[in-house]
C-alpha cells in the first residue's frame, strides 16, 4: 500500500483489521495522515445486535463499542503509515484513560472517528480518539493498544 486511495471501503478495511462481523467498527475511511491521523466513519443502523439489549424500545450504543471504534480507527492508521495488512499482526487494546461519554450515539447516526497518534514507544501506540455525530462530540479517550505476536 505505497499509495492510500482514499475512500478506504469495508474490503480494504478488513485487509488491515482482523475484525468481522458484527465486531468491525469502521466502515470508511476518508483522511489519512500517515503517522498522524486518520478519520473514519461507522455507520450506526437499527440492525446491530448490540441494540437487541441495550435497551429495547430505546437503543443506544454501547459506550465501550464507541471506544472500540475509536481503537479500531487507530489501528488502521498504524497498518496504512506501515504499509502492512493485518496478516501477522496483531494489536490489543491494553488501556483505556480519561473516557468521556457526552451523548448517546443512536440508529441512524454517523459516527465520526478522529484519531490522533499521541506517541509510539516500540510496539505501543498511544492514540487520542474523538467521537463525533453531525460535528458534535459524543465521545473521547486516550487509548493504548500493544501489539503482540500471532
Amino acid at each position: 500500500m505505497t499509495d492510500v486511495q482514499l475512500p478506504i471501503d469495508v474490503p480494504a478495511i478488513q485487509n488491515l483489521l482482523p475484525h468481522r462481523y458484527p465486531f468491525l467498527l469502521v466502515d470508511r475511511v476518508v483522511e489519512f495522515e500517515p503517522f498522524k491521523r486518520v478519520l473514519a466513519y461507522k455507520n450506526v443502523t437499527a440492525n446491530e445486535p448490540f441494540f437487541n439489549g441495550h435497551f429495547p424500545g430505546h437503543p443506544v450504543m454501547p459506550g465501550v463499542l464507541v471506544v472500540e471504534a475509536l481503537a479500531q480507527a487507530g489501528g488502521i492508521l498504524t497498518q496504512l503509515s506501515t504499509q502492512s495488512s493485518a496478516d501477522g499482526r496483531l494489536f490489543y487494546l491494553v488501556k483505556i484513560d480519561g473516557a468521556k461519554f457526552v451523548k448517546m450515539v443512536v440508529p441512524g447516526d454517523r459516527l465520526e472517528l478522529d484519531v490522533t497518534v499521541k506517541r509510539v514507544i516500540r510496539n505501543v501506540a498511544i492514540y487520542t480518539g474523538v467521537a463525533r455525530v453531525d460535528g458534535e462530540q459524543v465521545a473521547c479517550a486516550e487509548i493504548v493498544c500493544a501489539e503482540a505476536k500471532a
